[in-house]
């Protein structure tokens, strides 16, 4: 605390002569010590490295609703590992359920008028395999002098008649059938929303945040849950141009954390295309670079695996980067004797 400007600042308004001056001075003494400190570690550093401060990140994935609706059921609480998958809350589902009912008698009605549509086709087949029989028998008649030019011109007449009823037939199956898919479609699609009021975690992580309280109302894309994605942690830093100018993609990297004895194995996963402003809140060493690129360093998979729930977002620490792959490491970024 007694290091903070802020802090600083107000006491020494308030406090009578002699103790703003002590105040100044301690202020003086702490600045002096980091920049010491920076200055040691500097010129720690060999030819070919570069390093930079900074905080752990993780990827932040948003655990929200699709759907509106109510929330009965918050099944994770912050700070819990969850797997990708697992069910985090529940919305009120009963409405939605109803409609699925809806969709599933509609899609049973669908059914029995297929099968009724079918046995009507089936019935009119039959009837006009008979219409063609009794014209062939009739034809044959008339051959023989048995029958009228009148008989055989009816039996022409209900075949026709008969071979329209099968098209009305099969035309009336290939209408149930489309419904019955309509029908199909309606149950799967409030299945489906029945299914997304079901919240689960989109990826294995560490819940951060619980936004919400059950009982609380959502609107579409209302957040419940923020998460942190543990395979992806990686450090941000800020170099100006001469710094990252040989840089690329993959070189290897090392950061030390606060507190931990040994560095971290990480590689350069990102190199901003546009340099920028440096950010207020980066120390760099000279004042005067005012155009910084921003690079990030990603922990290795294997020191993910090694240091497992250590690795938690802001932690803070110093990041090497090599600029050549005979550099040699600073002590620093070897072991936890050198810092």
């Amino acid at each position: 605390m007694c290091c903070d400007p802020f802090f600083l600042a107000r006491f020494i308004v308030k406090a009578p002569a002699k103790i703003a001056i002590i105040a100044l001075s301690l202020f003086a003494v702490a600045g002096g010590a980091f920049a010491w400190h920076e200055h040691q570690v500097a010129q720690s550093v060999p030819d070919g490295i570069i390093y930079g401060n900074g905080r752990l990140e993780f990827t932040r994935v948003d655990v929200a609703v699709k759907y509106p609706g109510r929330i009965t059921q918050l099944l994770a609480q912050e700070g819990d590992n969850v797997t990708s998958g697992q069910i985090l809350a529940q919305e009120d589902k009963a409405a939605v359920q109803a409609q699925y009912d809806q969709a599933s008698a509609q899609q049973n009605r669908a059914a029995s008028a297929t099968g009724r549509a079918s046995a009507e086709l089936v019935a009119r087949q039959s009837a006009l395999q008979l219409a063609r029989d009794e014209l062939r028998h009739a034809q044959k008649m008339r051959q023989q002098n048995l029958v009228s030019d009148m008989e055989v011109t009816q039996r022409h007449t209900q075949v026709e008649t008969a071979q329209a009823a099968v098209n009305a037939a099969f035309q009336a199956v290939q209408e149930a059938l489309h419904a019955k898919e309509g029908a199909a479609a309606q149950v799967n699609q409030v299945q489906t929303v029945l299914d997304d009021m079901t919240i689960r975690a989109p990826v294995s992580g560490r819940i951060e945040y619980r936004v919400i309280e059950t009982g609380s109302v959502l609107p579409p894309g209302g957040r419940v849950y923020s998460m942190l994605d543990p395979v992806d942690p990686y450090m941000t830093l800020f170099f100006p141009t001469a710094s990252i100018s040989n840089l690329k993609i993959g070189d290897e990297a090392r950061i030390r954390f606060d507190g931990m004895d040994t560095p971290v194995a990480a590689t350069v996963s990102f190199i901003d295309s546009q340099a920028q402003f440096t950010p207020k809140y980066v120390e760099t060493a000279t004042e005067r670079e005012q155009l910084v690129y921003r690079v990030k360093l990603r922990v290795t998979a294997d020191e993910q695996k090694r240091l497992g729930t250590l690795l938690k977002a802001g932690m803070t620490g110093e990041g090497y980067i090599k600029q050549r792959p005979d550099a040699a490491w600073p002590k620093a970024a070897l072991s936890g004797d050198a810092r």
